[in-house]
């Protein structure tokens, strides 16, 4: 099986041919598993989990840019360390941050959305990756950053997540990355962002001062056994993870909601008028979230149209065997999130964006277990599903209280799936300001 710049169509074309389980091998050398079928799933995130591991071959290189974190680490340190973390995304405490979310939504809006009465096309990608990034950072360090470390740290990101991408697809390139170079460039690159993080960590923790932020959850959480709390380091390892993993996910999935709002303005005065009548013109508060209902049905439709973590793998420590396949040690299973969330065994007309498909009373009795993963399943469920939740939420709000939008080309965006699924080229919107 091949895989080009969108393995996407090829993995749906294979699951036609071969059905919802089928072997290949990646760039030719790692045997894998390739699965959409839900049991295969739950069994290898929940059922039989502490048999499947992250990928070495994946998660090494990872750990070499992000270090040790959550995302990355193993076994024991990892079930330490989501114990540690786990009771900073409680809800009770993510209640700080909204305030800190409010401000800054307000803040980076882009001038001239529309100007002099009519709307400019405007490519909402990256307005979404800018927002996102700061909306975590923010989060994390409620002083503000400085524009210039914003854009360091941004730029660094998202240079070695693509030199991150082409190693995993194209791993006979790997020699030739040491040897000219590039290897080497890409982690003096990443050893410029631990810097402006590490020296911010150390601020903080020598500045004695208290903030409601996630950085003073990190410094505040102790291990139960010892009473102690993290090293620099490893705040600095949780502090990359959260900033990698919170920025990109929750702006590819804002880029699509606000492309399916655009696509279905009809969708899109249901979410205004329960904006209108939950909100009125107050500011949004935790406490009004629950009551956006209909606003996180279109968040979960979305998501699952156009999941973010379109694909996710473990391999196996040891021989297993699921449903009659034979899984040798070392196997790596790939789940297949996209093809999963388009199947239509699972789901009536799976092309549609209906969020009515997740009200409360037609959701339980719809949606089969492990046939939706947005955030993953299993132990290893995303730890800040709440927050990314919370942060779309209070951009929708803001937004689309504030314009109509709809699609300046009739062209819908391509799929662009790297670490997580990108509108390729983009989704241009007009935004039309409401009187």
């Amino acid at each position: 099986m091949k895989h080009s710049k969108n393995p996407i169509p090829g993995f749906l074309h294979n699951f036609e041919q071969y059905g919802d389980t089928y072997r290949a091998y990646l760039g030719g050398i790692q045997p894998m598993l390739v699965t959409k079928d839900p049991d295969i799933v739950r069994h290898v995130l929940q059922k039989n989990h502490r048999n499947y591991i992250k990928t070495p071959m994946i998660f090494e290189k990872l750990r070499r840019f992000l270090g040790n974190g959550l995302l990355t680490s193993e076994g024991p340190y990892w079930l330490q360390q989501r114990r540690l973390i786990q009771p900073g995304f409680h809800k009770q405490r993510l209640q700080a941050l909204v305030e800190i979310m409010n401000q800054v939504i307000a803040e980076t809006e882009p001038k001239g959305l529309v100007q002099a009465g009519e709307s400019q096309a405007v490519d909402v990608y990256p307005m979404m990756m800018r927002l996102a990034f700061d909306l975590v950072t923010r989060s994390l360090f409620s002083t503000a950053v400085s524009a210039e470390k914003l854009e360091l740290l941004s730029h660094s990101l998202t240079t070695i997540q693509a030199f991150l991408v082409q190693q995993i697809r194209q791993p006979y390139l790997n020699p030739w990355f040491k040897i000219s170079g590039q290897l080497s460039k890409h982690i003096k690159l990443g050893k410029a962002a631990d810097e402006i993080l590490l020296k911010m960590i150390r601020n903080r923790r020598s500045s004695g001062a208290s903030q409601e932020d996630l950085l003073q959850m990190l410094l505040d959480a102790r291990y139960e056994d010892t009473g102690e709390g993290m090293t620099d380091q490893q705040l600095l390892e949780e502090t990359n993870i959260l900033i990698t993993a919170g920025h990109e996910t929750s702006a590819n999935a804002l880029s699509w909601i606000f492309y399916l709002l655009a696509k279905h303005p009809a969708k899109q005065a249901l979410l205004r008028t329960e904006l209108q009548e939950v909100l009125g013109t107050t500011q949004p508060t935790f406490a009004h979230l629950p009551r956006l209902r209909y606003t996180t049905q279109v968040i979960e439709e979305a998501m699952r149209l156009y999941p973010p973590a379109w694909v996710t793998d473990r391999q196996s420590a040891k021989a297993d065997e699921i449903k009659g396949h034979q899984i040798p040690e070392g196997t790596m299973v790939v789940l297949a999130i996209y093809a999963l969330h388009h199947d239509p065994k699972f789901w009536d007309k799976p092309e549609a964006f209906q969020p009515e498909r997740f009200a409360p009373e037609t959701r339980k009795q719809r949606i089969s277990n492990y046939s939706y993963l947005p955030f993953g399943g299993g132990p290893r469920l995303c730890i800040g599903n709440s927050f990314a939740m919370m942060e779309m939420q209070l951009v929708l709000v803001h937004y689309l209280r504030k314009y109509r939008i709809e699609l300046a080309t009739e062209k819908s965006p391509e799929l662009l799936p790297l670490v997580t699924l990108r509108p390729k080229n983009g989704v241009s919107i007009f935004f039309e300001e409401i009187a």
